[in-house]
């Protein structure tokens, strides 16, 4: 079997968490749902960040901060006899093979048994873990994980018990870490580490958007933004290319331009607009829509995008005129990388529909259920191969 690297997520598939009883939904190079307030849009979000902190080894972790398996846990009716789990699991492809899966990996979690060792009485307990191979309609298992004993294919040996003494709290993916011995484990969690998550964007008087950051030279945003001065340093003064920067400033800020000095032992910038032509204003001046919005050009113009990249409501703050300009910003982005995002503006949605040549997804509820419009229960859309 051979190893890439450039994975890209196909399928998304979450059930009996929250509001997400049973759903399996395509995942393509811009993916936008849409939706009103309450109807579920950040459990979908949530169950992304569940998947990667599987990779990480800390799902349990994420689920005991949420409340625990009782807060986590689909509220609705449940059959007696059926396992009570979180089950999660993402597909993923080849750039190159269409809509194809040809690996997918799947987690499930549960309470521990009672009395059972290993776990404390509310704690997540990984209960059963798969990564499998697909290739020409069969399904070669890499890795499974049941309870406490796990199997892996060995590159040299083929299926091989791994002699590893797992917490309950721990996961396969995360402990796996072999790459010589195991390259498409390592491959699928190291695709899967890549995943970038921006919804803490703060702009409030102490975040770190307002502040410089150490000068180093800054491929890719940090989640919360934090080294945002340094990554647009490094695409002015290290690549030397501030063109495309200046175009998305002027297309947001007509007349606007960006400051950005070269950095000493901290990096910094500011902005310079037509009513005070002679004025820098700091990053601690901007107001919060201007400084979301160079956060999200940080995010979706930096040197190099992470592998996938998630968007929780990008147009919180901003004024309606950016979402035009926005939209054109994640249209340009997802020729670079992924991006799956989630909105309730209906404005951006068409935005992103005229741009990105997409159709925006609908979410909403029915009977409790956070469901998609359109989505059929094989997890495609009516319309669609």
């Amino acid at each position: 079997m051979a190893v890439g690297h450039n994975f890209i997520v196909r399928e998304i598939h979450a059930a009996n968490y929250r509001s997400l009883r049973s759903i399996r939904f395509p995942v393509g190079a811009l993916t936008v749902f849409v939706g009103a307030n309450g109807v579920g849009k950040t459990n979908l979000y949530r169950g992304l960040q569940l998947l990667q902190a599987a990779a990480a080894g800390t799902l349990a972790l994420e689920l005991a901060r949420e409340g625990g398996m009782n807060s986590a846990l689909w509220a609705g009716r449940r059959r007696a006899d059926v396992p009570v789990r979180i089950a999660l699991s993402a597909g993923f492809g080849g750039p190159a093979s269409g809509s194809d899966t040809v690996y997918s990996y799947r987690i499930e979690t549960g309470l521990p048994a009672p009395s059972g060792p290993g776990a404390f009485a509310l704690e997540p307990q990984i209960k059963e873990e798969t990564l499998l191979f697909h290739h020409g309609g069969r399904a070669t298992k890499l890795l499974q994980r049941r309870g406490p004993a796990l199997v892996a294919r060995d590159c040299e040996e083929g299926r091989v018990e791994i002699a590893r003494d797992l917490l309950a709290s721990e996961t396969a993916l995360a402990s796996l870490d072999e790459p010589q011995r195991f390259p498409e484990v390592h491959a699928i969690r190291h695709a899967m580490l890549d995943w970038r998550f921006y919804h803490s964007l703060r702009t409030d008087s102490d975040s770190a958007l307002r502040r410089p950051c150490l000068a180093v030279t800054t491929p890719t945003l940090a989640a919360d933004g934090s080294n945002l001065a340094a990554v647009l340093a490094t695409l002015v003064h290290i690549r030397k290319d501030s063109a495309a920067l200046d175009r998305a400033v002027a297309d947001a800020f007509p007349g606007a331009v960006l400051d950005i000095p070269y950095p000493e032992s901290h990096a910094s910038f500011g902005m310079i607009f037509p009513d005070h032509p002679r004025r820098v204003f700091q990053a601690a001046e901007l107001s919060d829509g201007t400084l979301r919005y160079l956060a999200l050009m940080g995010a979706l113009m930096a040197l190099r995008l992470p592998a996938f990249i998630a968007l929780n409501e990008p147009e919180s703050s901003l004024h309606p005129d950016l979402l035009e300009p926005l939209a054109r910003l994640i249209a340009q982005a997802a020729e670079r990388t992924q991006i799956w995002l989630v909105t309730h503006s209906e404005r951006l949605a068409l935005a992103l529909a005229k741009h990105g040549g997409v159709q925006p997804r609908t979410v909403l509820k029915k009977e409790g259920e956070t469901w998609i419009e359109g989505l059929t229960q094989i997890g495609r859309f009516e319309g669609e191969d």
